[in-house]
């Protein structure tokens, strides 16, 4: 995610539709609220969501999966999640004291925390899981002949304000723009800034748009330079136009059936049809302005502000699962449709991830995370892991 502030977001053949971008830092978040960029949400049960009491052992497959490698991954984001969630504080020191084997964590897990099973205002206990990955594609520091397309760092001449100043049910919204004369009106859409550049720093050079419009789905990438180097990107601001999924684009026009929906098929119809991919573009008014990030083989940072995990990180909407928490994840993989259950952390967020029953899985980066994360549109569950002597997200205020 995201995301953006994937890394929100985002699942291709859904992400495309509706992605994941990350904010101010985060993974993949192309909307208006980027997965690191942009401020959480407050933690909060609105009407939308229900939390309903389950027993551990009978989460699908708690006893066939080692719960290591998701305990790992939520633990090294507990700093950032006290300072969110003060409730965690007991529960996250002793954590940091566990010994690191197998009976250890699960001990630890079945004694502090309880598990909630995540529905709908309805009812709805299963819901939509999508995939985002770290792209990483071919360009280039400098202009060159193949590499022209231009990574955008943030305009000076970008505004961004915070609302919940005045507003505080506006929590976690900004208002994006520019000044022009004694006013503030709405900042270049992609089109425009495609067509006309920006005085901004550019920060890289891509070979293709079609990758440029990815990577800011994704909301963070690597590109690989020609000497055999990569040089990081993440999610640093946003345009302030509302999303439009590409994919959505090509289905409402017949370009492609809603049913072969993907990346890798968006791919093979801009090759086939390479007079129309600014038709295409264009459809989407929101663009994305990225920051350079220090070279890492850690995945890239998500909302919560720490490393994604590959397969064990996940963006999600902070209104139904509190940013940091830990998560149990019962899904399908969609490459053979072999159950995926695990536990994961909540660690990222995006502008398509919305609702109790929603999540986007981080596959990791390059190729093969990304002929996953295309793929991927599975129903499954999840169920909100949370400390046994604290009152639910919602009920303690």
């Amino acid at each position: 995610m995201k995301s953006l502030p994937c890394l929100a977001t985002a699942a291709l053949a859904a992400v495309l539709l509706a992605a994941c971008q990350s904010p101010g830092l985060p993974a993949g978040q192309p909307a208006d609220t980027p997965a690191i960029a942009s401020q959480p949400a407050a933690a909060s049960a609105p009407a939308t969501v229900r939390y309903r009491p389950a027993r551990l052992s009978e989460l699908p497959g708690w006893q066939a999966h080692s719960l290591r490698p998701g305990f790992a991954a939520w633990r090294k984001g507990c700093t950032q999640l006290v300072r969110r969630q003060p409730a965690w504080q007991s529960t996250c020191t002793a954590a940091r004291q566990l010994a690191d084997d197998e009976a250890s964590v699960r001990q630890f897990i079945e004694t502090y925390l309880s598990a909630y099973q995540l529905e709908s205002h309805t009812g709805e206990d299963s819901g939509l899981i999508t995939g985002y990955f770290e792209p990483v594609y071919p360009g280039s520091v400098s202009r060159t002949a193949r590499a022209a397309v231009p990574v955008y760092g943030v305009p000076d001449d970008l505004l961004s304000i915070a609302l919940d100043g005045l507003y505080p049910e506006l929590k976690g919204k900004r208002l994006r723009g520019r000044v022009q004369g004694r006013q503030v009106v709405p900042y270049a859409d992609s089109a425009t800034i495609r067509r006309q550049g920006l005085n901004a720093p550019v920060l890289a050079w891509l070979e293709s748009p079609l990758d440029l419009q990815l990577l800011q789905v994704q909301g963070s990438g690597r590109v690989r330079l020609p000497d055999g180097g990569e040089l990081r990107l993440g999610y640093a601001d946003q345009n302030g136009h509302p999303y439009a999924p590409i994919g959505r684009w090509l289905i409402r026009n017949g370009e492609v059936p809603a049913g072969e929906m993907s990346m890798q098929r968006i791919r093979t119809w801009a090759a086939a049809n390479p007079q129309r991919i600014d038709e295409l573009l264009d459809s989407n008014p929101s663009f994305v302005f990225f920051r350079t990030l220090p070279a890492s083989q850690d995945g890239p940072p998500g909302a919560l502000g720490v490393p994604l995990t590959a397969q064990y990180s996940i963006a999600i909407d902070p209104n139904a699962i509190p940013l940091g928490s830990p998560v149990y994840l019962g899904t399908t993989r969609p490459d053979d449709g072999q159950p995926l259950q695990r536990l994961v952390a909540a660690q990222d967020t995006g502008g398509a991830i919305r609702g109790a029953v929603r999540a986007d899985f981080y596959w990791g980066t390059g190729d093969a995370a990304g002929e996953l994360a295309g793929r991927m549109q599975q129903p499954g569950a999840l169920w909100l892991l949370w400390p046994r002597d604290q009152p639910l997200p919602g009920q303690g205020d």
